[in-house]
């Protein structure tokens, strides 16, 4: 058993008015916790296994699981993601020379798209919002990005021979998904360092494949492909430090958190 009495707490009290608009404090919510445990009201969890990587269900925090009979939904949406991207990322850096990238079709639209949307909607079945937020909108980037290289959407067709403007216009759409990938990262700076990682380096790799776009730069694609292969490794690392466990290997993850600024400053 765990001495709480020593532990540290953090008390949250609002204030309610009654009938008679006077004002009464309410404590709604206690959170205790000490080096290997944490409290949440009456629950108590071990710090461990909620900090490993997402959190268990992509959750970028210390928060309590949720209380359901599903099962944990992020590896799926993190091996779409990841298989889509080392795809298309090597196409972008030009391994053994293959530079088409409509071979990723497929996976965009069914793997990246479908199987990482199912995965987004269940996250939210689960009550976690970033989850569900991060999976489902990397599904529809997928089939978006799917979407520009299929001719019967008419996207490139629209701009006709004028190549510039199309270039233009893949690099607006790209920065739009670096601004929201850059986010979505500083949303992850107190949990742990794959997950933060993997969205570190996804913002650089839309921030380099839309700069390749503006400039016509080939070299500048290559680097962003090589930064997609990195994102797409460690979306890989998360997704197995999220189904790994001592029931079915040997060879599990230990989360690394990240350094709680907060608690050096207090």
């Amino acid at each position: 058993m765990v001495d709480l009495e020593n532990q540290t707490a953090e008390d949250h009290t609002f204030i309610l008015g009654n009938e008679n608009n006077a004002a009464t404090t309410s404590k709604v919510s206690r959170v205790v916790h000490d080096e290997d445990y944490i409290q949440f009201g009456n629950e108590k969890y071990l710090k461990s296994d909620l900090m490993t990587a997402f959190g268990g269900t992509l959750n970028p925090g210390l928060a309590p699981p949720p209380k359901n009979d599903l099962a944990n939904p992020a590896p799926l949406g993190l091996s779409a993601f990841a298989l889509t991207t080392f795809v298309l990322s090597l196409i972008n850096a030009e391994v053994r020379g293959v530079k088409i990238p409509n071979v990723v079709v497929g996976l965009a639209f069914f793997y990246g798209g479908a199987a990482q949307f199912v995965a987004g909607m269940f996250e939210l079945a689960v009550a976690n919002t970033f989850g569900g937020v991060a999976l489902s909108s990397y599904a529809a980037f997928w089939c978006a990005w799917g979407a520009i290289q299929v001719d019967s959407f008419g996207i490139v067709s629209a701009y006709g021979d004028d190549k510039t403007e199309l270039r233009y216009a893949l690099g607006i759409f790209l920065v739009g998904w670096f601004i929201f990938t850059f986010f979505m990262c500083v949303m992850t700076l107190k949990s742990t360092v794959g997950f933060f990682l993997l969205f570190f380096c996804l913002s650089i790799t839309f921030l380099l494949l839309a700069i390749s776009e503006f400039k016509g730069s080939v070299p500048v694609k290559k680097a962003g492909g090589i930064f997609g292969i990195i994102t797409a490794f460690l979306a890989w690392y998360n997704a197995y430090a999220g189904i790994a466990n001592s029931q079915n290997t040997y060879l599990t993850v230990k989360a690394i958190p990240l350094p709680n600024l907060q608690d050096k400053r207090d």
